[in-house]
């Protein structure tokens, strides 16, 4: 039998994605996400609207999807509830993130040359995917219950490089061999086995459903979530 529910956020299973982007110093970002999926050569983005990696694609129009496996757990847990961002946005502090500005050093990461776009892979990854920006849009604006300011990032992959040892045949992929790291409501698994702790999982689930409190902390959630749009919403990316 279904129930019907409402939960505070719809992780149903996706894969990590390190995503490596510029900053406008030159310094490489390297950002934890999930919440991605591809079509052809494809790849669509959904990302907080004030992080910095939408800052850098916005305006260096490129970065490097560095696909996380079970190995790189460690350095996913690393770089959770961390932004390079000089001025953490309000509504990051209240979910405990902090300022980092070594991404790279945080998670003991380190890089490879790219060929098509300038920014750089990182090495610890098996799967790295260049790609260059298409389109960028702000999403869920009517959705009152996105607490956040967001965006949705098109990509087309131009160069993809995978570790040899996941390989059946010079083009294909064993599945067999891959096992990509999936993140499931803030846990982290891989292949259906949790692979350990996850940090980003240690405060409730609840603060990402601020719609779903009491009266005085929807009215506070909507109230920031207003502050936020002003300041780091984005306009449509014609």
């Amino acid at each position: 039998m279904h129930r019907t529910i409402e939960p505070a956020i719809q992780y149903w299973g996706t894969p990590v994605v390190l995503v490596s982007t510029l900053g406008e110093d030159g310094r490489v970002n390297v950002a934890p996400m999930s919440s991605a999926f591809w079509l052809g050569w494809t790849c669509m983005l959904g990302l907080d609207a004030s992080s910095l990696t939408v800052a850098n694609l916005e305006r260096e129009r490129s970065c490097v999807l560095n696909l996380a496996s079970a190995a790189n757990a460690d350095a996913v847990n690393a770089l959770a509830l961390t932004t390079g961002s000089t001025s953490v946005p309000l509504h990051k502090k209240l979910l405990g993130y902090r300022h980092e500005p070594d991404k790279l050093g945080a998670a003991s990461l380190s890089t490879l040359p790219s060929v098509a776009v300038p920014v750089p892979r990182i090495a610890e990854c098996e799967v790295h995917l260049e790609a260059v920006v298409e389109k960028i849009r702000p999403i869920a604006r009517g959705d009152a219950r996105m607490a956040i300011p967001a965006c949705s990032v098109e990509l087309r992959i131009v160069k993809v490089h995978v570790e040899e040892s996941l390989l059946l045949a010079a083009d294909k992929v064993d599945p067999a061999r891959w096992t990509p790291l999936i993140m499931s409501f803030r846990r982290l698994f891989a292949r259906g086995a949790e692979v350990g702790p996850s940090r980003l999982a240690r405060g409730d689930e609840a603060a990402y459903a601020p719609w779903k409190a009491g009266l005085a902390r929807r009215t506070a959630a909507r109230v920031l979530g207003a502050v936020a749009e002003v300041r780091y919403g984005i306009a449509e990316d014609d």
